[in-house]
C-alpha cells in the first residue's frame, strides 16, 4: 500500500484510512477516524482503498508524484468518514503531501509550520488556500500572486489546504487565522458566494453538490494550485494526472447514481426564490428609471428662460 510521505518536520503522517497524525490541532481537538469494517463488499485495501466495484487503481500514478511544493492538509476529523472524500485518494498520488487531523492550526500543530511562524519573515513562502467574501479579510488570486512574485521569492513554497465541508473548512480557517496571519498569505482560486454551486450533473469533476460557484473538492483545488505553483511548467502535467484520477472517481459515482424522485416542494422553493429575485431586480430598475425621469423634469422646471427685449 502506498503511504503518505513522512517528514521529520511534520511528524509521521498516517496512511488512509484512519489513525492519528503527527501534528494534530491540540489536546481535545482531534479524533480517531477509523474506517468502519465493510461487510459483504470487497475493498481494494492494497491500492486505492475504495470498494472493488469502483476501484481507481488503474488511474493512480505508478508512484507518488514528486513536487517542489509541500502540501499540508488540515483535515477535519469527520471528513474521513465520508464516502465521497477525495483526500484518501489524493494521498496516494502526491509524494510531498502531509496530513494534519484537527480543527485548527496553532503553535504545536506542526514543527514545520512552527518554524515558519518563528522565522517570520521567512524565506520560504507559505500560502493558505481559502476564498473570502469579507472586505476586512482580503484574499489574493493565486494566479495573480504567482505572476507578481519573482520566481526566487516563491521557490519551494508551502501550500496549506483545509479539508472538510464548506462550513467546517470556514470554521477551521477562522480558528487558524491568528496563527497563519503571522507568516502565510491567503490566496484563492476564485469563488462567487452569490451564485449557486454546481453538482455532478453539471461537472465531470464534482462528486457532490457544492454550495457556491467556484467551490471544488480538495483534490481539484490542490491540482489547480499546483498547476501555477510548480516551476518550469511541470504543474500542467501534475494537474492533468490528478484530474484524471478525480474524473475516474466522478465517472464511477455518476454511473451508480440512483434515479432521483421528484421533489416538487424543492422545485417550488427554487421557483419562488427566482421569481422574488426577478421582482426585486425589476423594482430596482423601475426606481432607477423614476429617479432619472424626476431629474430630467427638474431640469425643465427650474430652467430660467433668457429675458427678451
Amino acid at each position: 500500500m502506498l503511504m503518505v510521505q513522512p517528514d521529520p518536520a511534520l511528524g509521521e503522517a498516517p496512511p488512509f484510512p484512519g489513525g492519528s497524525g503527527g501534528g494534530g490541532a491540540g489536546e481535545g481537538e482531534t479524533e480517531e477516524a477509523a474506517a468502519p469494517a465493510t461487510k459483504g463488499r470487497a475493498v481494494c485495501w492494497d491500492g486505492c482503498g475504495r470498494p472493488s466495484s469502483v476501484c481507481v487503481c488503474d488511474h493512480l500514478p505508478s508512484c507518488p508524484i514528486p513536487t517542489a511544493t509541500r502540501v499540508v492538509v488540515l483535515h477535519h476529523p469527520h471528513e474521513l468518514r465520508r464516502k465521497l472524500a477525495t483526500l484518501p485518494v489524493l494521498s496516494k498520488c502526491l509524494h510531498n503531501l502531509y496530513l494534519l487531523p484537527g480543527r485548527r492550526l496553532r503553535l504545536g500543530s506542526s514543527p514545520l509550520l512552527d518554524s515558519l511562524y518563528h522565522s517570520s519573515p521567512s524565506p520560504t513562502k507559505a500560502l493558505f488556500l481559502f476564498p473570502s467574501s469579507d472586505p476586512s479579510s482580503p484574499v489574493a488570486d493565486l494566479g495573480a500572486w504567482v505572476a507578481a512574485t519573482p520566481p526566487a521569492d516563491r521557490r519551494d513554497p508551502v501550500l496549506i489546504v483545509f479539508d472538510g465541508t464548506w462550513r467546517e473548512a470556514k470554521e477551521m480557517v477562522a480558528a487558524s487565522l491568528p496563527f497563519l496571519s503571522r507568516f502565510a498569505v491567503r490566496v484563492s482560486l476564485g469563488c462567487d458566494e452569490g451564485k449557486e454551486g454546481e453538482s455532478i450533473f453539471e461537472s465531470e469533476l464534482l462528486l457532490r453538490k457544492e454550495p457556491f460557484l467556484g467551490c471544488v473538492s480538495t483534490m481539484e483545488a490542490v491540482a489547480r494550485a499546483l498547476r501555477v505553483l510548480e516551476p518550469d511548467g511541470a504543474g500542467a502535467d501534475i494537474e492533468a494526472r490528478l484530474l484524471a484520477v478525480l474524473r475516474a472517481m466522478v465517472g464511477f459515482q455518476a454511473a451508480n447514481l440512483k434515479p432521483m424522485k421528484s421533489r416538487p416542494r424543492l422545485q417550488k422553493k427554487k421557483e419562488i426564490k427566482k421569481k422574488s429575485y426577478e421582482e426585486e431586480l425589476e423594482r430596482e430598475m423601475n426606481a432607477a428609471s423614476l429617479v432619472a425621469s424626476i431629474r430630467m423634469s427638474a431640469r425643465w422646471i427650474f430652467r430660467v428662460e433668457p429675458t427678451r427685449f
